[in-house]
């Protein structure tokens, strides 16, 4: 791309390398230092020459997310539930299908005070939504990294919503009783070939054994002993592993089990309510 390049020239080549519209357009405007919700500006001054400073940030960052480097990590942001959470490479890029996960824990528990476990947190999106949303819920939020637990609570500092944060391998340093644990933990089996894809992302928040259940089978067997009777436990997982998650389900005294669909139509997250015999 030459120097000085127009506005719209720009946007028209990041296209024709392969970019979805929009990720040109939030990556330009972060090039050029301005807000992510600022795509007006773009259009009004799609003539304008890049200024050479923005012109060498454009070319790094069009470089990065063409080799594959998420936009989120670039960008150092990204949205989710409403939140504007930053977010690295410590940590998974949030996607729009763990919403799924938070409009099902905001269904199926009273508005009421709650206590609530996120189970490998992460960036802390789902923790911090359904703190967002319900501000008379005690939110304890999880993970065994502590480079993503350090992500998490400086969202959480950020945005003022006061998740209480620990470091634990899944449920072995919890302690106490939950109304609802909802988890987004690694699904994708070891091996997988849409693991190269995901190669800017973490590796443990990603795969887990052979067949991608390993931890959801270690959740399922934990959690009865953190869960109030009559309280939730709510999953998010792969395409095609909603039968297998929902016997796991089944099989551990949990009833009402039952499947959610993504923003595609696909079984996104399956969960149950504990009712112990």
């Amino acid at each position: 791309m030459s120097a000085g390049s127009p506005v719209a020239q720009a946007l028209a080549q990041a296209q024709a390398a392969g970019l979805p519209r929009i990720d040109a357009q939030l990556l330009l405007l972060h090039a050029l230092g301005r807000k992510p919700h600022d795509r007006a500006w773009l259009i009004a001054h799609d003539t304008d020459v890049l200024p050479p400073d923005a012109q060498a940030r454009w070319q790094a960052v069009l470089s990065r997310r063409l080799g594959g480097e998420p936009l989120a990590y670039i960008t150092g942001q990204k949205a989710f539930y409403g939140l504007d959470l930053q977010v690295d490479a410590r940590v998974l890029d949030p996607r729009a299908d763990t919403e799924t996960l938070v409009d099902w824990a905001l269904e199926v528990l009273p508005a009421a005070p709650q206590r609530v476990l996120d189970l490998g947190t992460g960036s802390g999106a789902v923790a911090l939504a359904l703190q967002h949303q319900r501000v008379n819920w005690e939110v304890h939020a999880v993970d065994r990294s502590q480079q993503a637990l350090a992500v998490a609570q400086a969202n959480a500092h950020r945005l003022a919503l006061p998740v209480h944060f620990t470091q634990s391998d899944w449920l072995s340093r919890v302690e106490g009783r939950f109304h609802a644990i909802v988890s987004n933990p690694p699904y994708v089996a070891e091996g997988d070939p849409h693991l190269d894809a995901l190669r800017h992302e973490p590796a443990m928040a990603l795969s887990s054994g052979t067949d991608g259940l390993d931890a959801i089978r270690a959740i399922i067997a934990n959690a009865p002993q953190h869960l109030h009777a009559g309280g939730w436990l709510l999953l998010e997982h792969g395409f095609d592993q909603a039968q297998a998650v929902c016997a796991l389900l089944t099989r551990a005294e949990f009833s009402h089990v039952e499947s959610r669909r993504d923003l595609a139509g696909i079984n996104r997250c399956s969960g149950g309510c504990f009712s112990p015999a």
